[in-house]
């Protein structure tokens, strides 16, 4: 079958390899119709990813349809159109044991710890998959970048009275904005990239855009909020530099939630931690329920994303274009690759 590997960085290339579809027990084997691009596949291709290994094929945006099972299962049935929740977890470590399985201690990520959806075919355990009657490919494609969004804002226990500074207007960015809006929240969004934050702004509603530069200060966030901070910040960067200096952001008795990550240390003042009483979290991946709450929202209208998919490929041609997408002129919000 037809795939795209990443030999190494900044190395795509499309390859023929062998595949089995005899299934294991609670299997089903996918057709893969669309792939999202996510900020962890320009990390892979930069070379800069954590907990990575070459060659790998990416892809764990996944919109697919099921054509053959091994299961009785209600919902997953030959031709269900899916979206797959991409953490395969364990199920026997304190983490899973406990309900934190995006946090498994074995846990194995497609497309990042082992081989992902950049192919025709795939196996993958009918657990972790998502199904509707109503969305189309793309849609169920993006499920997973929203989901980031949604489990963030659950992990900070997001309501309405909360003023929300989400720092990075990138896809993951803005699904911490479209959830934080959910939750009836006022959202404050801060950028370099001007275009970025129109596009919060006229997609996401954000009410407050906040363009930042070298010389943003405390000082400068409060003047532009009423003479407040942020009772939230979620930093969306993986920006070493804009995640240490996040926490000068957070209001006294606030909360800092870290969405996006880096290779190395976080250094904060503790005096600072301490007398503001902060409350820092930590965000990854996301829950099974994410997935079905965000179908439904999506399914009834409450949320749309369709100005999200800027950029589109054919499958053959994504190793040609992919180097244009890593380009910041080219307004990348959310490339999609169709393979039919």
């Amino acid at each position: 079958m037809k795939s795209i590997i990443l030999e190494n960085p900044f190395k795509l290339k499309k390859k023929q390899i062998d595949f089995d579809d005899t299934l294991n027990p609670d299997e089903a084997l996918i057709k893969i119709h669309r792939i999202g691009i996510c900020g962890t596949d320009y990390h892979a291709y930069r070379g800069k990813q954590p907990f990575f290994s070459y060659p790998r094929v990416l892809g764990h945006e996944l919109g697919a349809e099921v054509i053959k099972i091994d299961s009785d299962s209600a919902e997953i049935k030959i031709g269900s159109k899916i979206s797959v929740e991409p953490y395969l977890n364990c199920g026997v470590c304190q983490s899973c044991v406990n309900g934190k399985i995006n946090c498994c201690e074995n846990l194995k990520v497609l497309g990042v710890h082992m081989d992902g959806g950049m192919v025709e075919y795939l196996k993958v355990p009918i657990k972790k998959l998502h199904a509707s009657e109503k969305l189309n490919y793309e849609q169920l494609a993006l499920i997973e970048t929203l989901s980031i969004g949604a489990h963030a804002v659950q992990r900070a226990e997001t309501i309405s009275k909360d003023l929300v500074l989400v720092i990075g207007a990138g896809p993951i960015g803005l699904s911490v904005i479209q959830f934080a809006k959910i939750a009836g929240a006022t959202v404050a969004v801060m950028d370099t990239n001007k275009s970025r934050l129109s596009f919060a702004e006229k997609n996401m509603q954000a009410d407050i855009l906040i363009e930042m530069n070298e010389n943003f200060s405390p000082e400068n966030l409060k003047t532009q909020l009423k003479n407040n901070l942020p009772t939230i910040v979620f930093d969306a960067t993986g920006n070493s530099d804009s995640m240490q200096n996040a926490f000068n952001f957070v209001a006294f008795g606030g909360k800092l939630v870290f969405v996006g990550l880096f290779i190395g240390d976080v250094i904060f003042h503790d005096p600072l931690f301490h007398r503001r009483e902060m409350t820092l979290f930590a965000s990854r991946n996301s829950l099974p329920q994410n997935f079905k709450n965000i179908i439904q929202l999506m399914e009834t209208g409450k949320i749309d994303t369709s100005a999200w998919l800027t950029h589109h490929a054919d499958f053959d041609d994504l190793p040609k274009i992919f180097d244009e997408w890593l380009d910041p002129k080219s307004g990348v919000i959310k490339a999609i690759v169709s393979l039919t």
